[in-house]
């Protein structure tokens, strides 16, 4: 029996989990304890916070895995391919991880490849910036999540959300650009192996805009032209390749231009959270992204077999008992396009970026005329 070390067991880990084990793997995971569902899916739980990797390699090398890997958080990869590649099992190089979690050395290896960027910089305060075109994005340079996110007009804004942003900061710096060029957001999902990338899924990503930039849903696949497509296979290579990404899957939110540009907000050595790597794809595409995941880690070609037929894939998140009363609308009038849940409903607090919201719901739709009629009482389009 192969044994497979996954790093995280929250809900979004935990289809992992589940995979390696219908594969007939031994699972071994990582977390700090704290009640979340791969504690009991495991097959063996270690009690060891996800960025412990000197810990995590020490019992790692008692365990004897035959892989190491994860799925929807960027501080887990760090650790995934410095204990991978310590016990020569396949993964990104470590030396570049930090590439990848990193806003600011990852806007720096996009310039040095000739892959547009907006203007940006590294700061600790306001005293630092020179940029003198508003409005301005602020962000922590090494968080993910939406957290401490903004769009600024004034120089007293500025001063204040860097003050946020470094505060939220594991560097304690944040990084300040211009305003990425497009009107919507999208992501697209990948599978790469010794350096070939496939593209498997583009995503319509839906949020509250500025300042918070909270998802809302995301929907698969996204409409778009064909010469936008074009664009996305032709640039998305290059900007994997900037990141030395090899082994891995990986997720890349971007912006398209009003010349139809691929304006690259940021990319994560990893299938995209939210669901959308362990859920969306495999809806969307029949491609089975999570075995694809286990397959690269183990050194193996991934499965690009279709699994399923393809459909429209869809998830809405839960912000509020509004949003929770559409859903059920929704369901009452489509009962059979439901695909799985996670739901509190408490809303006993305010939302306030992706860690905090209530709950999600996933559909399957097979119909192009129940999507645009799901889409517009849910997202209001």
């Amino acid at each position: 029996m192969k044994r497979v070390v996954i790093i995280g067991a929250n809900e979004f880990q935990n289809p992992l989990i589940e995979k390696a084990k219908s594969l007939g793997y031994e699972t071994h995971v990582f977390a700090w304890a704290s009640g979340d569902i791969g504690e009991k899916t495991a097959d063996y739980f270690y009690p060891i916070s996800i960025v412990e990797k000197e810990k995590i390699l020490e019992e790692c090398k008692k365990i004897k895995p035959d892989a190491i890997t994860s799925i929807g958080s960027d501080l887990a990869i760090i650790t995934v391919n410095y204990v991978a590649d310590a016990l020569g099992l396949n993964c990104n190089d470590p030396d570049y991880s930090l590439i990848c979690t990193n806003k600011f050395k990852m806007r720096k290896a996009f310039e040095k490849a000739n892959i547009k960027v907006p203007r940006f910089e590294r700061v600790k305060n306001v005293d630092e910036v020179t940029i003198n075109k508003f409005p301005l994005i602020v962000k922590p340079t090494d968080r993910s999540g939406s957290r401490s996110i903004a769009l600024v007009h004034t120089k007293e804004e500025l001063k204040n959300s860097i003050l946020k942003a470094c505060d939220s900061s594991f560097e304690k710096c944040a990084i300040v650009e211009e305003v990425i060029e497009g009107k919507n957001e999208y992501s697209c999902e990948s599978i790469s192996f010794k350096g070939k990338h496939t593209i498997l899924a583009i995503t319509r990503k839906f949020t509250t805009g500025f300042p918070t930039c909270i998802e809302t849903g995301h929907i698969e696949p996204a409409e778009l032209p064909e010469n936008i497509k074009n664009n996305i296979f032709e640039i998305i290579p290059k900007a994997l390749d900037a990141l030395h990404i090899k082994n891995s899957a990986s997720h890349v939110e971007f912006k398209v231009g009003e010349d139809d540009s691929i304006n690259i907000i940021e990319i994560g050595a990893r299938m995209g959270g939210d669901c959308i790597g362990s859920h969306l794809v495999e809806i969307s595409t029949g491609y089975d992204f999570l075995k694809m995941t286990l397959d690269v880690a183990l050194g193996k070609e991934p499965d690009l077999e279709i699994k399923n037929e393809p459909h429209f894939a869809l998830i809405k998140f839960i912000f509020d008992r509004k949003d929770l009363e559409n859903v059920k609308l929704i369901l009452n009038k489509y009962p059979g396009i439901y695909n799985s849940s996670m739901i509190d409903e408490n809303f006993n607090h305010e939302v306030v970026d992706s860690s905090s919201r209530f709950g999600y719901y996933i559909f399957d739709i097979k119909d192009k005329n129940v999507l645009q009629d799901v889409r517009s009482v849910l997202f209001n389009e």
